[in-house]
């Protein structure tokens, strides 16, 4: 893999874009998450194709479509980070994290299970904390029938991590920010009930909440228990697809009050985090839904045009 560049900040979060030998271009991103030094936790995300072919509408990866990736074509991404810091592949990080939730689905790639069986084996890292994100694909039975028995083996007792983006409880709105058949609530409860075991980490329910989108708790209450299901929300990002889409944030990164709809779901038993990275994530484009190469393209076209792009001048490392 040739890394093409790499964007942001050592103390927060890096952007690295590379091109694989097949010519698929990947990013992947490692970052902290202040005032947490990155000895005690450290995130790393990564891609599983090249570009994605679900086109949520908030976010930057989706288009330009080349592709899943091998096995070893996550690895390689992995190993970079990884050796850049400890050559030695010995990661003495109380809360090592790698999320499969950068650019692609990954339950459409079967290399991403054959990743998982290997990641325990591949770094002497006892705080590893593989994450899985997904929206519940339609037709991916298999791949999530796979993900339980590898983690009932390998990952037990709280050491993964498994998200599903739903982003509302309104079926329509569903169906429109995320464009491709999906399981229904039932189903994905029903997997989540048999995916749970007692002293797991709890499933998460994303919602990337929009402005007027709805967010009913009584409707996730009634298929999802709060003793299973934790609930994360987050901003829209500011991503070209978001903002061409015409979607505002629900969440605004400045307010520090209460959400009535926070109230409500808390109110029914749930955990439930708001979750806001740091805003200088943005210009960067560590944060999720946000695409490197976008960055490139319009930065490029900034200047080939002499204009300012003071918001996106960042370190490059």
């Amino acid at each position: 893999m040739k890394i093409m560049e790499s964007i942001g900040k050592e103390d927060l979060a890096v952007v690295h874009i590379g091109k694989m030998s097949g010519g698929k271009v990947v990013e992947f991103v490692e970052s902290i998450q202040p005032p947490i030094p990155r000895e005690k936790k450290w995130v790393l995300i990564v891609s599983t194709s090249s570009g994605c072919p679900v086109k949520c509408l908030m976010c930057d990866a989706g288009g330009n479509y080349q592709g899943k990736l091998s096995k070893e074509e996550i690895f390689e991404q992995i190993d970079f980070m990884v050796e850049r810091r400890f050559p030695q592949r010995i990661v003495p990080i109380p809360k090592f994290k790698i999320q499969f939730a950068r650019m692609g689905e990954p339950s459409f790639n079967v290399s991403v299970l054959n990743a998982l069986n290997e990641l325990p084996m591949r770094y002497d890292a006892p705080g590893l904390l593989p994450c899985i994100s997904s929206v519940a694909p339609s037709g991916t039975d298999d791949f999530f029938e796979r993900l339980l028995k590898i983690k009932k083996e390998k990952y037990s007792d709280g050491h993964f991590q498994l998200q599903f983006s739903i982003h509302t409880t309104d079926e329509k709105w569903r169906r429109k920010l995320i464009p491709i058949k999906k399981w229904s609530f039932d189903k994905i409860a029903e997997y989540g009930n048999r995916f749970f075991n007692e002293g797991d980490r709890k499933i998460t329910l994303n919602f990337a909440l929009g402005k007027d989108i709805p967010l009913e708790p009584k409707i996730l209450f009634d298929h999802f228990s709060p003793d299973r299901f934790f609930i994360k929300i987050t901003p829209i990002n500011p991503t070209y697809r978001a903002i061409g889409n015409g979607l505002e944030s629900y969440i605004d990164p400045h307010f520090q009050g209460d959400y009535d709809v926070v109230n409500e779901l808390k109110g029914l038993g749930y955990d439930v985090l708001i979750s806001i990275g740091e805003l200088e994530e943005n210009q960067i484009g560590s944060n999720c839904g946000q695409y490197g190469t976008a960055y490139l393209r319009a930065k490029n076209s900034i200047e080939d045009n002499h204009g300012s792009y003071d918001y996106w001048d960042q370190k490059h490392i």
